[in-house]
């Protein structure tokens, strides 16, 4: 995995900005269907990726917090809204920003792009989870402060 292509943005709209996480993707042959098409089991493995490279980022990459923390970020719900088909060679530009924080959840908004073409959008509620007892945490103090720093609302952010 690489770490070397993310971008942290700040979106200005008015007098409000929004921390805007940002990473490339390229569509490899084993995302896509026979006809080259993105597949869209494939959009939810490289939408993981890109969460944890979000984590990794913000100071806390999934292989500390799960093998010498042990807890884990979840999903517990997504939705997901598909515009236009994304294909086998292109370059996906992601872009995730924080919309809600709770005592032991995390609500982010997704926008994918592909140059100016907008191919799909996703909000995802992740939660903190103790991995040896299954249950639901809240959040390590730090942890909290940080991604309270990176909260905004969908007008700031735009998406």
């Amino acid at each position: 995995m690489r770490l070397d292509n993310f971008a942290l943005a700040t979106q200005e709209r008015g007098s409000m900005s929004a921390k805007i996480f940002k990473t490339d993707r390229t569509l490899r042959f084993g995302d896509c269907d026979i006809s080259g098409t993105a597949y869209f089991p494939a959009y939810l493995d490289i939408l993981n990726g890109v969460n944890e490279e979000f984590w990794a980022h913000l100071g806390y990459p999934w292989h500390d917090i799960i093998w010498k923390n042990r807890w884990g970020t979840p999903t517990v719900h997504l939705s997901c809204d598909f515009s236009k088909p994304s294909f086998f060679g292109e370059t996906l530009s992601f872009e995730l920003g924080v919309l809600r924080v709770g005592r032991s959840s995390v609500t982010v908004r997704h926008r994918i792009s592909c140059g100016p073409e907008i191919r799909w959008s996703s909000k995802q509620v992740l939660a903190a989870s103790d991995l040896d007892k299954h249950i639901s945490i809240s959040w390590p103090h730090e942890v909290k402060v940080t991604l309270d720093d990176w909260c905004t609302t969908e007008d700031q952010l735009g998406f």
